[in-house]
């Protein structure tokens, strides 16, 4: 049987929804990577997987809300959709509120998306802003428009994306056989995914689909823009890893009590620590994520050194995006090619085989 989208596969686990409604690009059903090198690389005798979300159909994440926010807006009669986002949530929504030919406006902050999301959102059709401040101040304008005017706010305040995003944690147990792993690293941005992990977790632990214990939640935030790890809102957040560039998370609480009920941990990774991660994501697995993305082994790597993971444990790092998201950080950092005379001997220099 294919593969039907979120909603349809894990039904039993959604909140009740017409079918006539249901907005679908089959999103879902992505790769989990036993990262064989990489595990090799980190030592510990770890068994280390990688989520690759950017497998869906707009590159992330995000596409496993985005299914459920749209179809109830749909089923809901919203005459519009509308969120901030500093990219993700903007591709996500604009193709999704395409298939549901709903109008959709994004709010970005200007100067602070990456283009390959910004690129997304445009061609899509949505009505794409850019406003004079940052994404907090942003998303306070789309809070205010969605409270007076018939308009849904599909951002993770929506109260339906957690439900969808959970369908992510459920493929894991499903992809490891009925296991969930000792250890999930994840990026952490606006934290509502570290919340609906955890919550899917829960939930199919409930539903008897899985009987060993639950994992402990790693987050992971960018040294210049992480609020939870610090404690209070950054005013200016900054960091290489647009994705998470957020100074006042909106499941802010909400995540502080999924790391504790866990036994986690948050923690920060520096940009540099993340450009690594990326490159070694890249060069011992061949998978290209984004930035943001490589939090997750960056931590990873991190925390290993340190000596924090028990020894032969399993541990899921979530990639939550593609690289071509956000192909101006790696082009950034990225050596320039050789210039050659066309002739096999310069070729077979340069692989060291002359």
């Amino acid at each position: 049987m294919s593969w039907r989208g979120v909603i349809r596969e894990y039904r039993a686990f959604m909140p009740e929804i017409k079918e006539s409604a249901i907005c679908t690009l089959n999103e879902g059903n992505t790769l989990l990577l036993e990262a064989e090198w990489l595990s090799r690389r980190i030592g510990n005798n770890l068994k280390i997987y990688l989520k690759f979300e950017g497998q869906n159909p707009t590159g992330s994440f995000k596409d496993r809300g985005m299914t459920m926010a749209i179809s109830k807006a749909i089923e809901e009669g919203a005459k519009a959709v509308i969120c901030a986002s500093t990219g993700n949530t903007s591709a996500a929504a604009a193709a999704f509120s395409a298939v549901a030919d709903l109008p959709c406006a994004v709010l970005i902050p200007q100067g602070k998306i990456a283009k390959g999301k910004l690129s997304q959102a445009i061609f899509y059709g949505a009505k794409v802003m850019q406003v004079q401040g940052n994404f907090d101040e942003a998303l306070d304008v789309v809070r205010e428009i969605g409270k007076n005017y018939p308009v849904t706010v599909v951002n993770s305040i929506n109260p339906y994306r957690i439900p969808g995003q959970r369908s992510a944690a459920f493929e894991v147990i499903d992809q490891l056989g009925g296991l969930a792993p000792d250890y999930q690293c994840i990026p952490v941005g606006n934290a509502a995914n570290i919340v609906s992990y955890w919550e899917g977790y829960q939930q199919y632990r409930a539903a008897g689909k899985f009987k060993n214990n639950l994992p402990k939640m790693l987050g992971f935030q960018a040294e210049g823009s992480a609020p939870i790890v610090q404690g209070h809102p950054i005013e200016k957040p900054e960091t290489i890893a647009t994705a998470i560039r957020i100074g006042n998370p909106a499941s802010w609480q909400r995540a502080v009590q999924v790391v504790k009920e866990s036994e986690g941990l948050f923690d920060t990774v520096t940009d540099q620590e993340i450009l690594a991660a990326q490159k070694l994501i890249a060069h011992t697995q061949g998978i290209f994520c984004e930035p943001a993305s490589a939090a997750s082994v960056a931590g990873l790597v991190k925390k290993a050194k340190q000596g924090y993971f028990k020894q032969g444990a399993s541990v899921v790092c979530i990639l939550t995006g593609h690289g071509l998201k956000d192909p101006d950080s790696a082009i950034t950092d990225m050596p320039d090619p050789y210039v050659i005379q066309p002739d096999k001997q310069a070729v077979l220099k340069i692989l060291g085989l002359n």
